[in-house]
């Protein structure tokens, strides 16, 4: 996938440093110089400029290729002044304090990309170039709409005529609301009023998806001619204002090649919308978003309270605000107390001073470097457009007539060689100065609503050089701004690490965290010892261990820390909830549980501590036996003897417990039992779970009678992605359980077999013991916290039975082994860093999780077998080592059968779960991997889905 971006021709060279985007994936340029192109124009131009970039040859056999995202942020951005020079989606965003793995270098295109890459991918091939507007950021709410098979595909939202009246409004009739009737630009309310009587609307929230037949009429519409535009740059052609309203079944505009393109429209049920179009909204927005979670879970600092109005970011500020200080935005800035504020004021690019400075209401200002060491003065109003004639008395500056402004310092005729006609964003408005040279009374005449006549400050402005708006946007020294930018954030971080308990330091992306304290040679903060929050210790553990790697020192103790803390965060919820064991077995009598495996469909991962204890997790999964039998059993009988014996069938091995030191021995994980010694561990056969307390291990089961023999086995092969050895250790458990009146049900044998994975340092989530205790098809859903229950929604198993689908779901034994727990330890450190590529991949795998659910109740094997393919591809994302070329060389041989196929569980070996075309493919693939198997060990193996999960009996 490539990711194109249009910015400010200043910005190009300056784009990826700045956004820390790799310029592998990220093609930028800008716009034609001096000549307007439109939205439609400056598609066609960033296209062709990165089929030049890419010499591809024939433009029509290029433009299928790749997928590709379109983001338009360069333009004049008149009304959002300060940030003009960068271009919209470079302007910098606070880390929204409900969210973890933010940044606090995080510009809008951060927050942007998830929801554009997401639909992309979930498009069809044939829509491969998604154009998108970057001054806006949209939430793409709880599911994803299927994306279907059209040449264009426009989403909207349901909104209010008072938000849709200032966009584009697409139309639908109430009988196809899917279906696009005709798009209106900007249609006033009453017009909106009018059609809704037979019409919805949605307003367009400036996403759309083109199949390469669209982009060419679109390229041919900015003159596009085989390989070239004609007149060597694209035509002016609005995208949405001309190309759009061309689109539909009823289009206002004619166009023969548009009118006939098949046009989709998507409601993106659920997303938000959020315009940061000019000085207000980047004030209303980002309030807006700050408040829109309330759940006091989300929110790690005591500042529960709904976020105030004032955003202060990559700055040092000491001023106290009060309630009266509304809409108030500080950025890249250092403000001394000797400043005041009122309300609507923005402040940006604020070097180091001493100044005393009084803000009036509605009063901006701007710093702009220029040079080396010189800069301008942008002094500005919060609603100011500066758009309009220099000489039209609605033409504002400073929230002010203009000419209102220029009169009350004497400038009335500062312009009079000037066309009146000159437009305000062409006007030489801002004075340049040496910086060491400005005067801060000399800044408060050119701020003040009513400033006292001075001579010689109107002389000094008359004198000075002056740049415009247009001006600023191309001479603005954009190494000075970031470098000052870079420094004020170098003191935040610090700032913040002490102030954790009411800051967003530990909701950071620690990874990015840790980089920026190697590159900024910052110290590490003090240790600390928490309070009041169960997961803040283990991220900082584990920042703190990732910063000293990075330095080249060993960070393992930290890191031991952060996993031996939640390793006890789990057991302890056993502990505090201690067991008394009985056994209940006559003398000639055997308790024999048996579980089948699972086979993980969709949403793995997210199931996984301290992920699901933080956010919740969803999968679905299936309980399957195979080849006609539950693969994993348990056999326990009593003895007469005060000891226990362990064996394993498969493992041919033998070992005798006689003490509680025997069966703490549970944590050296290579014994080949260490999952029963843990079961009994937590089955009260150690005394810091057991509610009565004995000496020794002898006095306990004299106390009780007699000993246990404990036989398990496995007949599923090591590292098989079964989730075996969660599903053998929840067998075993719940066999105890039986034996030992415990009266575990299903839910808290799931629970305690958690705290088991973590007695065995193994770690795990919850997915798998459930999988397989639980039977059938199911989602399995929980909450945020420490008491992971999951609920239980079964699905139809018609495609695993029904005799026209059955034979092409299969599955196969790579014979390839690959142990979790290395996996499993790399994907945990990227949850406790709250790393951002961790956190989204784990989000798109619970989304999946829903999106599975859905197309299960549809009972469509082509649309399921699409999901076991996302469910591979969002694996491969949170781990590339999932997909081996050995695994590779496998799919090669098979992949043109296929539908879907997957690695079950963490990937890298084990079984494959295969969805072919059809029963010829099926037979197909049989006859290939059956003849020339990946290794001897590989082999199909059947299975059925569990009627039962997990069961005991007694002889």
């Amino acid at each position: 996938m490539k990711h194109l971006i249009s910015v400010p021709t200043n910005v190009v060279p300056h784009f990826h440093h700045i956004a820390e985007l790799d310029p592998k994936d990220w093609f930028v340029t800008s716009d034609p110089e001096n000549t307007k192109v439109g939205s439609g124009g400056g598609t066609a131009h960033i296209l062709s400029e990165l089929f030049q970039n890419e010499n591809a040859g024939d433009f029509t056999a290029w433009l299928p290729g790749e997928k590709r995202a379109i983001i338009h942020a360069g333009g004049q951005s008149r009304r959002l002044p300060a940030y003009a020079p960068l271009g919209k989606s470079l302007i910098p965003m606070p880390v929204f304090r409900w969210s973890r793995g933010q940044q606090l270098n995080q510009r809008l295109v951060h927050l942007q990309l998830p929801l554009f890459d997401q639909l992309l991918e979930q498009a069809p091939k044939k829509l491969n170039t998604l154009i998108a507007s970057g001054d806006t950021l949209i939430f793409g709410g709880k599911q994803l709409p299927e994306i279907p098979e059209a040449d264009v595909v426009c989403f909207g939202l349901w909104l209010e005529p008072e938000k849709a009246t200032n966009h584009g409004v697409f139309f639908a009739k109430h009988e196809t609301p899917e279906q696009l009737e005709f798009m209106l630009q900007k249609p006033s309310i009453p017009k909106i009023q009018q059609l809704v009587h037979d019409h919805y609307f949605l307003m367009d929230i400036g996403i759309w998806l083109l199949s390469p037949k669209a982009i060419s009429i679109l390229m041919k519409n900015c003159g596009w001619n085989g390989n070239k535009f004609t007149k060597g740059i694209p035509n002016f052609y609005d995208l949405y204002s001309t190309f759009g309203t061309a689109l539909g079944n009823a289009p206002g505009a004619h166009n023969a090649e548009i009118n006939q393109l098949k046009v989709a429209l998507l409601n993106l049920e659920g997303g938000e919308f959020y315009h940061l179009g000019n000085t207000s909204e980047l004030v209303s927005s980002n309030l807006a978003i700050q408040n829109r979670v309330n759940d006091q879970r989300e929110i790690w600092h005591k500042q529960i309270k709904p976020h105030p109005s004032v955003f202060v970011l990559n700055s040092v500020l000491k001023n106290n605000f009060s309630p009266a200080n509304q809409n108030i935005w500080v950025e890249n800035s250092v403000v001394p107390d000797s400043w005041s504020f009122t309300h609507d004021n923005v402040l940006t690019g604020i070097p180091s001073n001493k100044w005393s400075i009084q803000l009036d209401p509605g009063s901006c200002l701007d710093i702009v470097p220029l040079g080396k060491n010189e800069v301008a003065l942008r002094n500005y109003g919060f609603n100011d457009k500066f758009r309009g004639e220099r000489k039209n008395a609605s033409t504002l500056f400073m929230n002010t007539p203009l000419n209102e402004w220029l009169q009350k310092r004497n400038l009335q005729n500062a312009f009079d060689g000037f066309d009146n006609e000159e437009d305000i964003f062409q006007l030489s408005l801002f004075p340049v100065l040496v910086k060491e040279q400005i005067d801060e009374a000399y800044i408060q005449w050119l701020l003040q609503i009513n400033p006292p006549q001075n001579q010689e400050f109107t002389e000094r402005w008359l004198k000075s050089k002056r740049l415009s708006c247009a001006d600023l946007n191309d001479q603005s020294f954009i190494d000075r701004l970031e470098a000052q930018r870079t420094d004020l954030r170098k003191t935040n971080y610090p700032a913040l690490a002490a102030n954790y308990q009411s800051s967003v330091f530990y909701q950071l992306d620690l990874k990015k965290t840790a980089s920026d304290f190697l590159s900024n040679k910052l110290e590490l903060p003090e240790e600390k010892k928490f309070s009041g929050n169960d997961w803040l210790p283990i991220h900082d553990f584990m920042f703190r261990s990732q910063v000293l790697r990075l330095k080249g020192q060993d960070g393992a103790r930290q890191e031991k820390e952060a996993f031996e803390y939640l390793q006890q965060q789990i057991v302890d919820l056993c502990k505090n909830d201690r067991v008394s064991p009985e056994i209940s077995l006559l003398p000639d009598q055997i308790a024999w549980g048996r579980s089948p495996v699972r086979l993980d469909l969709a949403g793995g991962w997210s199931d996984t501590p301290p992920y699901c204890f933080l956010y919740g997790g969803k999968v679905v999964n299936v309980a399957v036996e195979l080849n006609g039998q539950p693969p994993l059993h348990c056999y326990i009988r009593g003895n007469s003897e005060h000891k226990i014996v362990l064996r394993s069938i498969d493992l041919g091995a033998r070992e005798v417990l006689t003490s509680f030191e025997d069966i703490r021995s549970y944590e050296n994980i290579r014994s080949a039992f260490s999952i029963p010694k843990a079961a009994l561990a937590l089955s009260g056969f150690l005394p810091e779970f057991a509610q009565n307390k004995f000496e020794t291990l002898k006095d306990q089961l004299e106390s009780l009678g007699g000993g246990l023999e404990l036989t398990i086995l496995s007949a599923v092969p090591k590292g098989s992605g079964l989730g075996t050895s969660s599903i053998l250790a929840a067998t075993v458990l719940g066999t105890l359980s039986e034996v030992c009146c415990l009266n575990w049900d299903k839910q808290e044998v799931g629970k305690r077999t958690l705290a088991l994975e973590q007695l065995l340092t193994t770690g795990g989530g919850w997915q798998d013991q459930f999988g397989g205790l639980f039977e059938g098809i199911k989602l399995l859903e929980t909450n945020a916290g420490k008491h992971q229950e999951p609920r239980v929604k079964w699905l139809p198993e018609s495609l695993f039975n029904d005799p026209l689908t059955k034979g092409r779901i299969l599955l196969y034994y790579t014979g390839i082994t690959r142990v979790a727990k290395d996996i499993l330890g790399e994907i945990v450190r990227g949850m406790f860093l709250n790393s951002k590529e961790h956190l989204e991949v784990l989000e798109d795998l619970k989304l999946h999780a829903i999106n599975t659910y859905d197309v299960l109740l549809q009972k469509d094997l082509a649309l399921f077998a699409s999901m076991i393919d996302r469910s591979w591809k969002l694996n491969q994302k949170l781990d590339a080592g999932t997909n081996t070329p050995e695994i590779q060389k496998m799919i090669d041989r098979i992949q043109a059968d296929t539908l879907g196929f997957k690695l079950l569980g963490a990937g890298g070996g084990g079984f494959m779960l295969i969805v072919a075309r059809d029963d010829e493919a099926a037979a197909r693939i049989k006859n290939t991997l059956s003849k020339n198997p990946v290794n001897e060990r590989g082999r199909f193996v059947d299975f059925e889905i569990s009627q039962t999960g997990f069961q005991v009996t007694k002889s």
